[in-house]
């Protein structure tokens, strides 16, 4: 009568003042005057002392450390009392009219972060226990009250660092946040503890990715409790209201994928007990896989259980992240392994903490053995998406691009369609992933072949523009047909997509026609697009251009010399602005490029390149000194060259001091050479050295002095014979 009477007062005081009749007015305050002495609640006879404190504690605005420790010790000794004594009931509306769950998380919540000095943390994980064995009086509250618990306790310093920490009062904190753990889940019902579990994983692995060791380690000791629980969970005692515990097959953890992957990771922390306990809950959940696979086995099959301890103990002997993921795949779910897979690409990102490399040999895994790992395709498309624009590191980029081409070769249908629709038009991170993809011969061809019906229709978009759209459809186009010599130029005249100026649409298309003119047979029909591929050159788009330079070698390479002869030339005249390019692998392919095309002339055509080779010597000879090694190697074998003073003046201004040391010494030699020069003509050339005079290099500055010194000087000489490039080369 007392428990019923107070719940119509708690109703009261949530609703809205009305006028009441006699009847219920005398109800209400005879609950009033029952919640005022508390003495309806069946334990209170057993503990009066302890429900008085607890009603005290939390009236009262004084709450010093003794009166904190003497609330939370009331709570654990009335709660195992009521529990011992099966006199349970209205308790839990004696937690929600005095609000004890969220009385205890302010005391946490108020507790220093930089030490350790108090058994409040441990009397408050205690009290929680208890409270735990009781039903709904932590429904709904468990998750704030734990990460209330996680915040404070993992992110305290390290043991050592902490001043005058007494050990005993450290280890039985841990210890009542374990025994806290498993009393959370065991009194939970049959039908929760799958997702009290799982809750409970879920924010244990946000400490996992914290650069502090301490931290790591103190979540990665939570979570082999919890992994020890998992394991043996049907062997347990559970609720005892309950008909049946839950059997190893019903226990289902989505979270499973993601912990396998993070324990993985965190093996590679050998230096710290992390290291060590992450593989002890490595082989407790290995324990709790193998024993739920061989659940699920017949009668026929039970020969095939063999011993889940003969595996664990291979597993610490040889315990690396590969070999250990390699004996669990067998008995994984298709999606937990997606789960582990998603983990190792995030880990590649530059904020992660873990071991890059040991990431990068579980992708190499996981390539070798796609059929098996590579399942869930556009939940691990998405994923690579999301990861690849925070991975600067070239290896780890590689890798994850590589697990993409991967995916792509067993899947393309699944991997085009995933990335149209996740990602938006002219996305730079997608048009990486089908740059990837276009450089693999038989990967390009399946992708452009999928991109091509699936972009036909215009509801998908892989680049800002429906324009852009059509030009990678007509590249398709041309590469699914199987088309003759003469269809094939026909086809392409008809289109002319790389007259485009749309610099990301024309990147991709040539990374596309690169990979496709790798086979003779098509670079010998691409011969139709060379006037164009000419073109983009004047666009001034630097990574399309490099790409037109290489697929511009490889179709001349396939042309007959008296068919390409006439072409040559018009290229190196295209070529000579790019001979000093600011970026390195564009000056490599000009003037590789270049010095094939000269062989290839013949007939009238020669008297023409020797012209264009002419105006290509100066730079040339400059690039001798360039710094990038694979540049200057390509030059060694030009000849000669005459005056070209005015031109090198430019060179003054390289980034490249080496460059800028070349110029001052060749002005300086050819001005010494000049017939008759005027006193304005040697005043504009001291004029233009003058301007290194202040170079952050003492050695230029120093060469500077002496050259203008000697050109002044020589200026009263008699002019001296005609000389050579060769000649100045070798003073």
């Amino acid at each position: 009568m007392a428990e019923k009477l107070l719940r119509v007062a708690l109703k009261e005081d949530r609703a809205p003042q009305e006028s009441s009749s006699p009847v219920e007015s005398h109800e209400l305050c005879l609950a009033q005057q029952l919640e005022m002495d508390a003495s309806w609640l069946p334990v209170y006879h057993l503990e009066p002392e302890h429900v008085d404190v607890i009603r005290a504690f939390v009236s009262s605005p004084e709450k010093d450390e003794e009166r904190k420790l003497k609330f939370l010790t009331s709570i654990a000794v009335l709660f195992r009392a009521a529990t011992c004594n099966s006199l349970c009931q209205g308790l839990d509306l004696f937690c929600q009219r005095y609000k004890l769950a969220e009385n205890i998380k302010v005391l946490l919540e108020e507790e220093p972060r930089d030490q350790l000095h108090t058994a409040v943390w441990r009397s408050a994980m205690f009290a929680m226990t208890e409270m735990s064995f009781v039903e709904a009086v932590l429904e709904g509250k468990e998750i704030g009250l734990l990460q209330a618990c996680f915040s404070g306790i993992f992110l305290l310093p390290p043991k050592e660092e902490m001043q005058d920490l007494k050990p005993f009062l450290y280890f039985t904190t841990m210890k009542g946040m374990d025994t806290m753990l498993v009393a959370l889940v065991l009194n939970s019902p049959t039908s929760r503890v799958n997702e009290k579990m799982q809750s409970i994983f879920q924010m244990l692995l946000t400490f996992t990715t914290s650069e502090r060791a301490s931290v790591r380690e103190r979540a990665v000791g939570r979570m082999r409790v919890l992994s020890f629980l998992l394991a043996n969970y049907s062997s347990l005692k559970a609720d005892p209201n309950e008909e049946r515990h839950a059997s190893r097959a019903e226990m289902q953890m989505p979270i499973i994928g993601q912990l396998l992957g993070h324990l993985l990771l965190l093996l590679s922390f050998k230096e710290e007990e992390t290291g060590h306990l992450a593989l002890d809950a490595l082989c407790l959940l290995f324990q709790f896989k193998y024993q739920q696979h061989c659940a699920t086995l017949t009668e026929e099959n039970t020969q095939l259980q063999g011993d889940w301890e003969t595996e664990t103990t291979s597993l610490r002997t040889s315990p690396s992240a590969t070999h250990i993921i390699e004996s669990f795949a067998e008995y994984l779910q298709p999606s937990e392994r997606s789960d582990i897979v998603r983990v190792f690409i995030e880990a590649m990102t530059d904020s992660s903490t873990f071991d890059k490399e040991a990431a990068r040999n579980v992708l190499d895994m996981v390539r070798g053995n796609p059929d098996l790992w590579l399942v869930d395709v556009p939940k691990i498309t998405s994923c690579i998406h999301k990861t690849l624009g925070c991975i600067k590191s070239v290896p780890a980029w590689q890798s994850v691009e590589s697990l993409m081409v991967s995916m792509a070769d067993k899947c393309p249908q699944e991997v085009v369609t995933t990335l149209l629709q996740v990602a938006p038009g002219g996305d730079s991170t997608a048009l990486a992933l089908w740059e990837a993809m276009f450089s693999v011969p038989q990967t390009v061809r399946n992708i452009l072949k999928e991109l091509l019906s699936q972009l036909w229709d215009l509801k998908s978009r892989l680049f800002c523009t429906h324009l852009e759209d059509y030009c990678l459809v007509r590249l398709a186009m041309l590469a699914s047909r199987d088309l003759g010599d003469r269809a094939f130029a026909a086809t392409y005249l008809d289109f002319r997509f790389l007259k485009e100026e749309r610099p990301a649409m024309l990147s991709l298309v040539l990374r596309a026609i690169m990979t496709l003119s790798e086979r003779d047979e098509m670079a010998r029909k691409m011969k139709v697009i060379l006037p164009d591929l000419m073109r983009v050159l004047l666009f001034g788009y630097k990574a399309a251009t490099t790409k037109a330079l290489l697929v511009f070698r490889t179709i001349m390479a396939q042309l007959e010399r008296r068919e390409a002869s006439h072409i040559a030339v018009q290229m190196a005249e295209f070529l000579l602005p790019l001979l000093d390019d600011e970026l390195s692998q564009l000056r490599e392919s000009s003037i590789s490029l270049f010095r094939d095309l000269m062989m290839m002339a013949v007939g009238n055509d020669k008297r023409e390149m020797k012209n264009v080779v002419r105006l290509g010597l100066l730079p040339l000879f400059f690039r001798l000194s360039d710094q990038t090694q694979s540049v200057a190697k390509l030059k060694q074998d030009r000849r000669r060259a005459q005056e070209f003073l005015i031109q090198s003046l430019s060179y003054l201004k390289d980034a490249q001091a080496s460059l800028r040391e070349a110029a001052v010494r060749f002005i300086g030699l050819a001005a010494r050479h000049l017939r008759n020069p005027s006193e304005k003509k040697l005043a504009e050339i001291c004029s233009a050295l003058q301007t290194l005079a202040e170079d952050r290099e003492p050695s230029i500055r120093s060469l500077v002095a002496q050259t203008v010194i000697i050109i002044l000087s020589s200026s009263r000489e008699q002019p001296r014979p005609r000389w050579t490039l060769r000649a100045l080369c070798c003073r």
